[in-house]
């Protein structure tokens, strides 16, 4: 293999965090901002780029860390190398609420196509790139734009999924309808494109935004009940504006906006 090969345990149902057992001298590469403990003798390293070492040189880690800044991620990955004498753990925490989904990249024919902020950490050795979308359709109207993150190796890495994770195996010629935020992942089989709701009803008042992706079997398909963007949405939309309480479960806070009083007593 040329990605380190590693150990590793699932904890929690709905935060969940994953736990590497790492040997002497191997190593994994996570997001920063996703690591949560380890143990002594493992160290940690910011580095440029992914950390694949397909090209040590200055031009090619410029490049690996130029198309990282196209998927809105940092120029910068953490790499937590063991240098102690035994096994050590790291483990590394969801950034919401979801599941965290394995992905073995020598069983999905060495690429899996995910969400360009799904990634969590994977074994070093794993390349962290961009996948271009070749349809204009997909490119405007797709929701992550020309771009999605491609993971290439042999070695393990583990991608987040907002709330419930449904994996859907898709036969030859069979297709899916899925709301763009609500895709994972998928396999480089799959062929994924955009299609308009259609319909004026539809369009001005469905609510359910004006384009949907279709996935074309064969291969496998990873979808979330909760993609990010819809919890934050939520989220902004529940603040008090100005400042104020807006009293929920309250029939007198709905008065107190009214009449621009302070129902609080």
């Amino acid at each position: 293999m040329n990605a380190h090969e590693i150990d590793y345990e699932i904890f929690g149902e709905e935060m969940q965090y994953v736990e590497i057992e790492l040997d002497p001298q191997e190593a994994i590469v996570a997001e920063a901002g996703s690591f949560m403990m380890m143990d002594t003798d493992i160290k940690m390293n910011t580095i440029f780029g992914d950390g694949s070492n397909q090209d040590n040189s200055v031009l090619g880690k410029i490049f690996s860390a130029g198309k990282r800044m196209l998927t809105g991620e940092s120029l910068f990955m953490t790499a937590f190398l063991n240098i102690g004498q035994g096994k050590k753990k790291v483990s590394f925490a969801s950034p919401y609420p979801g599941k965290i989904l394995p992905i073995d990249l020598s069983e999905m024919g060495g690429r899996f196509i995910c969400q360009k902020d799904a990634f969590l950490c994977a074994a070093q050795g794993v390349t962290v790139g961009i996948e271009f979308s070749k349809k204009l359709g997909r490119g405007l109207f797709g929701g992550e734009g020309f771009i999605m993150q491609k993971l290439e190796g042999d070695g393990m890495a583990f991608v987040h999924a907002g709330g419930t994770l449904a994996k859907k195996t898709l036969a030859p010629g069979e297709v899916i309808k899925v709301d763009t935020g609500c895709i994972v992942g998928f396999t480089k089989e799959v062929d994924y494109d955009i299609e308009f709701v259609g319909g004026i009803r539809n369009t001005v008042f469905g609510g359910e935004g004006l384009f949907f992706a279709t996935l074309r079997g064969p291969g496998t398909v990873y979808i979330q009940s909760l993609p990010f963007s819809r919890l934050a949405g939520r989220v902004l939309a529940s603040i008090p504006r100005g400042g104020k309480d807006k009293g929920e479960g309250s029939i007198l806070g709905t008065l107190g906006d009214i009449v621009g009083g302070d129902t609080r007593f």
